[in-house]
């Protein structure tokens, strides 16, 4: 019986921003039994491999020489047991990433494997900076050099004499602990001192930060701002392009740090919005959803139907009100000839995915503004109505439609249960120690359960931060506690709080 033949993939993660990654690595990853991980990969790209095992093997300077040696071998040995393995790396695999000496040696060791091309660092640091490797007035040629080179090499391989001048832009990898012997060199060797350079640390992250000057300045202006690793140096006259083309550092919200109270599974589309408008988000998930304490009633509620109307209040609702459904056996035709409401477009969309077009969306997302459109759309004396919602909630909804005459049947469709362990120390660790700027609440509950996380130093949310709520009932909850709340959108979604946030920071 033959053995199991295993694969490696060698991978290119990107720069650091986790949405420049391409859609077959995003593949790979998903096909993955192991994946090794560089130090440089940012961790939502294991998102990407739920199934399989994650070992970081990251190097830094000053580790073991035969890091690299076990990483090799830890490649084959895994192969060899049948296993697809990623081997994720910062950037792209095979530009002064090690990559095709890995290949060299799984190759050697008689391993398939097959190389995954990443975003190069150069590309993402001059984007990103607003910078452009190549200009038609400024620049027609491109010189990559790194500045350490394999210890096992008997002398350098760089000649100066040409590197100087060789070409129009040059970028410089690993080279900051030896910047100022580097432009001392290209200066020796015929590079005018008054030439542009900048280095980028951080590239594509909130991180990121950039400093410009000339060959003859750009070491000293580097070590004052404290710039560290990893970092890029540009020499050439693109530089001087930064201040029309900088976007990314342009932003309102660049470099904020933005705590995501959400729960896990919705924390995304806030998460990826803040990214695209230059903030880090903070994920620590406040709350979990989970089944409510008693099945029975929305089971029944699935089995008999004959409602006219179905007014969902939140995604999460009809999620789990469609979980049942297909419990059942049933599809969307359970609903019947029941009239739909959804109280806000993440609900809409939510409704959609199930093939469910809602007849009416109120102009304000709460319970009332839900209340008013059902009663809009016709009488509702005698009508049944199903209100699949969480288990605790406000009763101003129900309470209207009852008030109008309709027969209100308020069914748990789920729970909300606190922060895990680990959410609840991060929520600690970014409040006592303020390493975030901003702080966002999308329900009540998440502002009760943070308060939780917080204990006895939930006052510390009152001073010194930014706190973001995404609709008045949950400002209500937070001002409740004694905390200021400095933005509330007009729209009430992810979309409407990361705008409201960067009005408020412009």
């Amino acid at each position: 019986m033959s053995s199991p033949r295993g694969k490696v993939i060698l991978c290119g993660a990107g720069p650091g921003d986790p949405e420049l990654v391409s859609v077959k690595a995003v593949r790979r990853l998903g096909e993955a039994d192991l994946v090794l991980y560089d130090a440089l990969v940012h961790p939502e790209l294991l998102q990407h491999a739920p199934q399989a095992v994650h070992e970081f093997v990251g190097k830094r300077a000053g580790r073991p020489s035969d890091r690299q040696e076990r990483i090799n071998e830890r490649m084959v040995s895994a192969a060899r047991e049948g296993k697809v393995v990623v081997r994720l790396k910062g950037g792209d695999p095979y530009l002064f990433g090690r990559g095709s000496e890995e290949a060299e040696h799984l190759a050697a060791s008689g391993v398939p494997f097959e190389v995954v091309p990443g975003v190069p660092s150069p590309l993402a640091a001059t984007a990103y900076a607003g910078i452009s490797l190549t200009h038609r007035t400024r620049s027609s040629s491109v010189l990559y050099l790194t500045a350490t080179e394999s210890p096992e090499k008997d002398r350098s391989s760089h000649d100066w004499a040409k590197l100087a001048t060789g070409a129009e832009t040059l970028v410089i990898f690993m080279g900051m602990r030896k910047l100022p012997s580097l432009m001392k060199l290209l200066v020796e060797h015929g590079r005018d001192p008054s030439t542009p350079a900048a280095v980028v640390q951080n590239a594509s992250l909130p991180s990121q930060r950039c400093v410009v000057g000339t060959v003859g300045t750009i070491a000293e202006l580097a070590r004052e701002a404290g710039i560290g690793l990893p970092a890029l140096t540009i020499v050439g006259e693109v530089v001087t392009l930064r201040e029309a083309l900088r976007w990314y550092d342009a932003q309102p919200l660049f470099g904020k740090r933005v705590l995501v109270t959400r729960p896990a599974h919705q924390s995304d589309d806030l998460a990826r919005r803040l990214r695209e408008e230059g903030a880090e988000a903070v994920l620590a998930p406040a709350i979990g959803i989970a089944d409510p304490e008693d099945m029975e009633p929305l089971r029944a509620a699935v089995r008999e139907m004959g409602y006219a109307w179905v007014v969902f209040t939140s995604a999460n609702g009809v999620d789990r009100f469609f979980r049942e459904v297909a419990r059942q056996g049933k599809d969307g035709r359970a609903l019947g000839g029941a009239r739909v409401c959804a109280i806000g477009p993440a609900t809409q969309e939510a409704l959609r995915s199930h093939g469910i077009e809602a007849d009416v969306v109120p102009d304000e997302y709460k319970g009332e503004g839900a209340a008013e459109a059902v009663l809009s759309a016709g009488d509702v004396t005698g009508l049944r109505v199903l209100l699949p919602r969480a288990e605790v909630a406000r009763e101003a909804l129900p309470d209207l439609l009852r008030d109008a005459g309709a027969e209100v049947d308020v069914v748990p469709a789920y729970r909300t249960v606190g922060a895990t362990a680990d959410a609840a120390i991060a929520i600690r660790d970014a409040v006592h120690r303020r390493t975030v700027d901003v702080l966002t609440f999308t329900s009540p509950s998440t502002v009760r359960e943070v308060a939780n996380a917080l204990g006895e130093h939930a006052d510390a949310v009152a001073t010194g931060f930014t706190v973001a709520c995404i609709g008045p009932i949950t400002a209500d909850a937070a001002k409740a506690r004694g905390w200021p709340v400095h933005v509330v959108p007009k729209d009430y979604t992810s979309e409407g709080l990361v705008e409201a946030l960067r009005e408020a920071f412009a």
